[in-house]
């Protein structure tokens, strides 16, 4: 039986677990082990809660069941995003590689910008000037200098 939406080859569908043959997933392929723990492992939590005497004995029949719904209803789900993702156009989709790409260049900066510490800058005001190290105290920036005794 052979699905046009199917991410499974017509000729592997014999070769995948029961449950997922018995379940009719198409876009969820989960493996030998994850379908034994969906199925084995439901059946075997509900014994544990129905010795325990947290549920009735119905669980063992209604935990495997909830599991295998609940599984189904993904493999749905990812049906419905898969086929909406296939209908955007080419165009829209190589507009948002695009988008979402980094862009890696250089910025330009006018040589006449100088950054200072604390955010100040020397662009065009002649005014500012910033203080040199060897410039005596008092001379450029008009803060008052801290002297330190311990120096």
């Amino acid at each position: 039986m052979t699905r046009t939406w199917s991410t499974v080859p017509a000729d592997e569908e014999r070769y995948r677990p029961l449950y997922a043959r018995v379940l009719g997933l198409r876009f969820v392929n989960p493996g030998g082990v994850l379908c034994f723990l969906f199925f084995e492992g439901a059946v075997a939590l509900a014994v544990l809660l129905a010795l325990a005497e947290l549920v009735t004995w119905w669980a063992v029949l209604v935990l495997p069941a909830a599991v295998a719904a609940m599984v189904k209803l993904n493999d749905l789900v990812a049906e419905i995003v898969i086929r909406g993702a296939a209908q955007v156009p080419e165009q829209e989709r190589d507009r948002f590689r695009r988008q979402m790409e980094p862009v890696v260049g250089r910025a330009s900066v006018p040589s006449t910008a100088r950054a200072l510490p604390g955010g100040v800058t020397l662009a065009g005001d002649p005014t500012l000037r910033a203080t040199h190290p060897t410039d005596p105290p008092g001379k450029g920036d008009p803060r008052p200098t801290h002297h330190n005794p311990y120096r």
